[in-house]
């Protein structure tokens, strides 16, 4: 199965049930090796069986689905799903107690928390890979090629609103192109970044732009209109760079492209980001959840690799593992 085939569609607001039939146990598709960090269970062989359930993030749950679909040709009979309703509404599942893994392009908000233990519901935030947020454009724009954080600020801080409608306004130099705008709608843990780091402060944002938590509305938006400006996540632009560009950042320090070189060096700012899943507490206390989050975490590497994400650092790596160590211990 190609990356593009594991992308998902962030349109999919019910859970995916990606866990395969158990005739998929006599492919010849090999799923990454572990580090040790399997159960014993798994390592004696031991088929388990049940559910686990992640929602959240269009962006994360790529992830968390190619981590799913490894799995289970090891573990045909635990069923994991993935659902997208956005970071902030995985959350407010994950809190109310109807998740076991929340995906979140954004750390956890002090109110979501609040709500988590509320409900007693204990978890560890995991960083699993790292995302470089791109500005994409309509593959006739001529004249976007690097844009300067000011000017995205420009065009999209909450003054904006019904005045800056051409790209002319954005910039002397750009042609007098209407400017038509799509991104994340407010749910999503990429609106929050992308306000905060190119407005100065999460949910501020002009209105009059095409919101959506369905990243193919984004490029289908933007290819269809030569003024068209969007962004979203790197792996997403990378299954369709054949009908956008990306742009070039300049956050003062001269421009730079999307990369995973960038996002892990740390040059390509102000938007690379981390990414996160948030698993319970409770569920390492059930074999399956155990079974799943231990090959996950363990494979994390390869599983971000295959599904053309930004893995971590080795740093990030041995952190990702120590905290899930962590989280094991918990009551």
């Amino acid at each position: 199965m190609t990356s593009g085939q594991r992308r998902l569609s962030a349109a999919a607001t019910a859970a995916i049930v990606v866990a395969l039939s158990a005739a998929c146990g006599g492919t010849n598709t090999t799923p990454p090796a572990g580090d040790g960090t399997a159960t014993a269970s798994q390592a004696a062989g031991a088929e388990l069986s049940g559910q686990v359930k992640a929602d959240g993030s269009s962006t994360v749950a790529p992830l968390t689905s190619a981590a799913a679909e490894f799995f289970a040709e090891e573990q045909p009979k635990i069923n994991v799903t993935v659902g997208t309703s956005g970071t902030g509404g995985g959350f407010e599942k994950f809190c109310n107690g109807e998740t076991d893994i929340s995906d979140a392009s954004r750390p956890i908000k002090d109110e979501e928390k609040a709500a988590c233990e509320a409900k007693g519901v204990k978890f560890s935030e995991l960083t699993v890979a790292t995302d470089a947020l791109t500005v994409v454009v309509n593959k006739d724009n001529t004249w976007a090629k690097c844009l300067t954080t000011a000017q995205l600020k420009k065009m999209w801080e909450p003054a904006a609103d019904g005045k800056i409608t051409t790209w002319k306004q954005v910039d002397a130099k750009f042609p007098d192109e209407p400017l038509k705008l799509f991104g994340a709608g407010t749910d999503s843990g990429t609106f929050d970044y992308f306000t905060d780091e190119i407005n100065g402060e999460e949910g501020a944002s002009r209105k009059d732009y095409s919101p959506s938590e369905d990243d193919n509305v984004t490029v289908q938006g933007v290819s269809g209109s030569k003024g068209g400006l969007g962004y979203f996540g790197f792996t997403y632009f990378e299954e369709n760079a054949d009908k956008l560009k990306a742009v070039e950042i300049d956050s003062g320090d001269g421009c730079v492209a999307p990369s995973v070189a960038a996002a892990q060096d740390g040059t390509y700012t102000p938007l690379a980001r981390p990414l996160f899943i948030y698993p319970s507490a409770a569920i390492t206390k059930k074999p399956e959840g155990v079974a799943f989050l231990d090959f996950y975490v363990g494979n994390i590497s390869k599983i971000a690799t295959d599904a053309k994400f930004i893995p971590l650092n080795p740093e990030q790596e041995a952190k990702l593992k120590s905290d899930y160590a962590a989280l094991k211990t918990q009551g």
